[in-house]
């Protein structure tokens, strides 16, 4: 039942995930205001705000203007529902799961803004951040769930992470790697210490190549174009989240250790 309740309110939050990205791009208060639709700006009663069924039945278009509705609308409601129950199976402490829902919805928003403008929104990232310190420090302190090495680990891992990146972003003058890339490095080791971090570094790395690679040969890009390096960021850093340590217990088993 929890975890169903889960994915009902990852899809709400989804929708409301949607409402905050766009209102971003347009530098709008996303905290108060009724939905309207980006083409007519018509307000949008209640049938047209449900979650994936609206977008079904309107057969994606406007109800008021009928220009087409982005797919990035259902795509949002049903990523965040979807890892809603990820966080919900891997989570059961209340306090822990309210953590993670968090930070997994802060993570949606940039990487769906970065893979559109290729921009990272300082004021999401800082809060992923100052999000993730005080759980380490609250969590560790007053409710004993860290241990001091714990959390010398994320902090550790944080600054380690984002020397490493700022060094690509100066070697490259910003070419490379933009300055929202280390912001986000800083938050993947604060948010996945040593030793999932490097793993996550190595994703991100890899699977942008691999991309990258795949659109140069469809003549989508070329070798100077430009590829939004948040998002591989942000997926690396979930996969890592919640099948990383697997892996590396995998690894390291290979290795006879």
């Amino acid at each position: 039942m929890l975890l169903i309740l889960l994915f009902i309110f990852g899809l709400i939050i989804g929708s409301f995930l949607n409402c905050v990205i766009y209102r971003l791009e347009k530098n709008q208060d996303f905290i108060s205001g009724r939905s309207f639709c980006p083409h007519c700006r018509h307000i949008l009663d209640w049938q047209d705000l449900i979650p994936i069924l609206s977008f079904i039945l309107l057969k994606r278009r406007c109800r008021y203007c009928r220009e087409l509705i982005s797919w990035q609308y259902p795509l949002v409601e049903l990523s965040t529902a979807i890892l809603f129950l990820f966080i919900g199976f891997k989570f059961s402490d209340p306090v822990s799961l309210i953590y993670h829902l968090i930070i997994a919805s802060l993570l949606i928003i940039v990487f769906v803004f970065d893979l559109k403008h290729r921009l990272i929104p300082d004021k999401i990232i800082y809060s992923t951040i100052f999000i993730s310190g005080a759980w380490y420090l609250a969590s560790g302190i007053f409710f004993g769930l860290y241990a001091k090495h714990e959390i010398l680990n994320t902090i550790y891992s944080a600054f380690g992470a984002a020397l490493f990146f700022l060094f690509i972003y100066f070697i490259t003058k910003g070419k490379g790697l933009g300055f929202g890339d280390v912001e986000i490095a800083f938050f993947m080791g604060l948010f996945l210490g040593f030793p999932k971090i490097l793993l996550a570094i190595f994703l991100a790395f890899f699977s942008g190549a691999v991309v990258g690679i795949i659109l140069i040969l469809l003549s989508k890009k070329t070798l100077k174009s430009e590829l939004a390096f948040g998002p591989f960021l942000v997926a690396a850093t979930l996969f890592s989240a919640f099948f990383g340590q697997p892996l590396i217990n995998l690894y390291f088993g290979l290795l006879g250790y």
